[in-house]
């Protein structure tokens, strides 16, 4: 139980913020701008912790049922805590471009910040690293047509026939989704793996420490654990979103702060995993986690958001700005060329990190 209880620190700290921010919430949101402010700092570190805790019990789930429905999953509690914190602070925002730009970010924060970051250090310690290249070129090319279908066709389609053309959306993406998972799970499924070659250095005399995967005792309380993450994820954003409006209501900050906001706490727990597999020279892990990211974010985000559009009858503006719409072809176009061949380097990390901070710059200066 103690053990346990040990493990579950991050989500104990989220619990601990949670219950502190519901007791205070009035004094949070209504004593200025600066106590407004911190506490969404606060906030967000918190939630970072509780979806920290939730990508881990997803992962021990995964490995214990096994794929189809591992991967099912992972994929589908990454999304689900973007998906309730964008939907809460939608609620609260009622901005019809935040689901946009959330994606928009997610992407390039994903493919541009996370594959660069990991891409830049792992060369820097190890030279080339290998991975299966037929596992980037097929997410790139569902990454680019999710993209195409649901960010950039929607700026020709008329106002009038909006409705019909996010039915339509809707249904391909999960037609997509489906495809895909059938492909990354059955006859394709080597696809997405490596075989990296044994290391040849021996152990230690004496040594037989085995390293055991930190896990719940059983699988109820992994499921039980994972959904109180989610709860918990949700009834922080809730307090989050009210504190960072009262917080940021006046002051010239572009509006993609808020999108940037979820887009990094849905990507916390993957970007230091994926530094942690380039470090140790597995580049594989590094592509399966940032471009299946951006994959599961466009092709399972979009259906819902465009579900609450249509539930609604309220339009979500889903067209990228010419700069966005630049930002992202660039970074799909260097992705193919740099993830063709197998191997990464720093040369290609530094690329896509320079496109990261290029798009840092941008929301600085509010375009």
């Amino acid at each position: 139980m103690v053990s346990t209880l040990r493990g579950e620190a991050f989500l104990l700290i989220a619990i601990a913020a949670g219950v502190l921010a519901y007791v205070f919430e009035h004094q949070l949101v209504g004593s200025g701008q600066t106590i407004a402010l911190v506490g969404a700092v606060a906030l967000i570190a918190a939630i970072i912790c509780a979806a920290m805790r939730v990508a881990h019990h997803a992962e021990v789930l995964a490995e214990k049922v096994g794929d189809p429905y591992g991967t099912m999953i992972l994929t589908l509690s990454a999304v689900l805590v973007e998906v309730i914190i964008l939907a809460i602070m939608m609620g609260h925002d009622h901005s019809p471009t935040l689901a946009r730009d959330t994606i928009y970010a997610a992407v390039i924060l994903d493919i541009n910040g996370l594959i660069g970051l990991a891409a830049l250090l792992g060369g820097l310690k190890h030279g080339e690293q290998r991975y299966n290249d037929d596992s980037s070129r097929s997410y790139g090319v569902m990454i680019l047509t999710a993209v195409s279908i649901s960010m950039l066709v929607p700026e020709f389609i008329p106002v009038e026939r909006w409705h019909v053309y996010s039915g339509f959306t809707i249904i391909v993406m999960v037609l997509m989704y489906a495809l895909f998972l059938r492909m990354q799970t059955g006859p394709h499924s080597y696809f997405f793996s490596y075989n990296y070659p044994e290391k040849k250095k021996k152990k230690p005399a004496g040594d037989s420490t085995v390293v055991e995967h930190e896990a719940p005792a059983n699988t109820g309380l992994s499921v039980g654990l994972l959904i109180v993450g989610v709860v918990v994820t949700g009834a922080l954003a809730e307090v989050m979103s009210k504190s960072l409006d009262a917080g940021l209501e006046g002051l010239p900050v572009p509006p993609m702060v808020s999108a940037l906001v979820v887009a990094v706490i849905s990507a916390s727990p993957e970007i230091l995993t994926a530094l942690r597999a380039a470090m140790a020279n597995r580049m594989q892990s590094v592509i399966n986690i940032a471009l299946g990211a951006s994959l599961s974010t466009v092709i399972l985000t979009v259906p819902v958001v465009e579900a609450i559009a249509l539930y609604t009858g309220q339009p979500m503006q889903m067209a990228m700005t010419p700069v966005q719409t630049v930002m992202m072809g660039v970074t799909l176009i260097i992705a193919a060329i740099n993830l063709n061949d197998g191997e990464t380097n720093a040369i290609e990390g530094m690329t896509h990190f320079v496109l990261f901070l290029t798009f840092i710059m941008l929301t600085i200066i509010g375009l």
